[in-house]
């Protein structure tokens, strides 16, 4: 993959903290990094070193494509590279949105010289995808473990060659749940054998205990695991002398006296240079889920995460600290990003909810756009809760502006497309062909998710589907439309408002394409240019 096909996730604003440090200031030859590291939705992230390199997966649920692995070379910096699923199994369950189904909380691991990815689906059960090198092309899923409820797998191989899978239960589908499980695993990682042993029971002081991720050092065995849930929770580390134990287990890290809600699910990384990081999420609204990086040490063979100012062996998150120094440094994205629209494939921050048909979308890299096509709107459709043909980008950052270059080819009456703001509660500006007139459209739902209802904020007839459309959102992700037909001079398109979070991810951005009924020849909008530029 080109360098500049590759999304830069993240810019780590590197300032002067209690130090006094100017930005990137080398401090025992790193720089102060700042928490998150990833201010974007990647949930549960799990990560390795190969080399010099780390690479990072986190959750998906019903987005397609689905597993996004990202790299980098410093644990500061991110570069989303690609995703190890094209589409999600079954193929025909997921050709309609399934809130919160999907991909939930994957693993990622090397081992012979084969990186593997373990994931669970709640609604099926778990699965394995591998590859000969982080980037793909990655293998179709194998089932290795069916079965409702069944989340949050972690491989072990252990030095005898033999191969262990840990796991958790999701409440809402399997009835149970604050239980950690262990079972043996074949050593290719096609299936499990032998029965299930309950290794970890939370249910007295550590409610809700999920996420494993499973490691073995000094001759222990350790599971770092998050209790008390994704808000108010922290981190266990168990730890045992044998696989199925007896376990003993403390916290490793907690919220203490920090504004680090949760801290919520991760992964234990050490650098070429011996030293031990953690990676985490921290649950924030309608941003999702963003990534924090923690300083980790050990201590008689428990770990301590964060910082420890009082000795008690737990640790409390971190809001900035000394990078971790890895000899080559990441390269800091730019203040602005986006997309052109000018290749020959979607570009890599672009996602369903669900399946995609080959009708809905497709570049065109001649004409230097993407195109959606008008889909009929589903014939059980309440309000876009309901659709899977949108085209979605996760929030980038806490501030920032995108604006976008779109031409709506509307050609029958009842079709509509738009730029949109996507969650539980939902607000769109868009184009509707009425008769033979054209309308600019403000709808704002509230509650879409129990049934609610659209309603219009503003209306008024244009004279062309040539549009320019820009969301603006500040701090608490308060946000605000407006549109121009030159470019340059925007009026804003009704009040601001509150995004609000979807089922397991963050609100999104981006766009849709709908109509009334089939056609043999639907409208469409085309997608000349997205671009993003983020704010202090």
């Amino acid at each position: 993959m080109k360098t500049s096909d590759a999304i830069i996730i993240n810019l780590v604003f590197l300032a002067a903290i209690a130090t006094g440090c100017s930005r990137g200031q080398a401090i025992d030859k790193g720089v102060v990094y700042t928490n998150p590291v990833l201010h974007s939705d990647y949930s549960d992230p799990d990560l390795i070193r190969a080399g010099e390199d780390y690479y990072m997966v986190a959750s998906s649920f019903n987005c397609v494509p689905g597993l996004p692995v990202l790299h980098s070379n410093d644990l500061v910096n991110w570069e989303l590279i690609g995703y190890a699923l094209d589409r999600l199994l079954p193929e025909e369950y997921y050709s309609t949105v399934r809130h919160g189904g999907g991909v939930w909380a994957p693993c990622i691991r090397e081992h012979n010289g084969e990186f593997y990815i373990f994931y669970p689906d709640p609604d099926h059960g778990i699965y394995m995808v591998k590859a000969p090198g982080p980037g793909g092309p990655w293998s179709l899923p194998v089932m290795v473990m069916e079965g409702k409820g069944l989340i949050d797998p972690t491989p072990l191989w252990d030095d005898d060659g033999s191969a262990y899978l840990a796991y958790a239960f999701a409440g809402t589908r399997a009835g149970v749940k604050s239980v950690l499980m262990v079972i043996r695993m074949n050593p290719d990682g096609t299936g499990i054998t032998g029965d299930p042993l309950m290794i970890f029971d939370g249910h007295d002081d550590n409610p809700t205990v999920e996420g494993p991720k499973f490691y073995k050092r000094n001759g222990y065995y350790y599971i770092f695991a998050p209790a008390g849930g994704v808000t108010n929770g922290w981190q266990l580390a168990l730890r045992a002398e044998k696989v199925f134990g007896p376990w003993e287990h403390r916290v490793v890290m907690h919220r203490g006296k920090t504004a680090i809600n949760g801290p919520h699910q991760g992964a234990w990384v050490t650098t070429p240079g011996g030293k031990d990081w953690f990676i985490h999420f921290q649950e924030k609204g309608a941003y999702g889920r963003i990534v924090h990086l923690q300083p980790m040490k050990w201590v008689d063979d428990w770990p301590v995460i964060g910082i420890d100012d009082d000795g008690d062996g737990t640790g409390e998150p971190v809001t900035s600290f000394a990078a971790p120094w890895t000899g080559n440094p990441g390269q800091p994205a730019a203040s602005d990003a986006g997309d052109e629209f000018n290749g020959s494939v979607r570009p890599l921050n672009w996602q369903w909810h669900a399946n995609p048909s080959l009708t809905w979308g497709y570049p065109s890299e001649a004409g230097g756009f993407y195109r959606l096509n008008c889909i009929a709107r589903p014939d059980s459709m309440q309000n876009m809760w309901d659709v899977s043909n949108l085209f979605l980008h996760k929030l980038p950052a806490e501030k920032f502006t995108a604006t976008a270059s779109v031409k709506c080819n509307l050609r029958s009456v009842g079709e509509e497309a738009g730029m949109i703001v996507m969650g539980r509660d939902y607000r769109y500006i868009s184009v509707r062909r009425t008769d033979d007139r054209l309308f600019m459209r403000v709808v704002s739902c509230t509650d879409a998710d129990t049934g609610g209802v659209e309603t219009e904020l503003l209306s008024q007839e244009i004279r062309t589907g040539d549009m320019f459309f820009r969301l603006t959102v500040e701090s608490g992700a308060r946000c605000r439309f407006s549109y121009s037909i030159d470019g340059n001079e925007f009026t804003d398109a009704g009040e601001s408002f509150p995004a609000r979070q979807g089922m397991w991810i963050g609100a999104k951005v981006g766009f849709f394409a709908l109509r009334d009924g089939f056609a043999n020849d639907a409208g469409s909008i085309d997608l000349n240019w997205f671009r993003i530029l983020t704010t202090d």
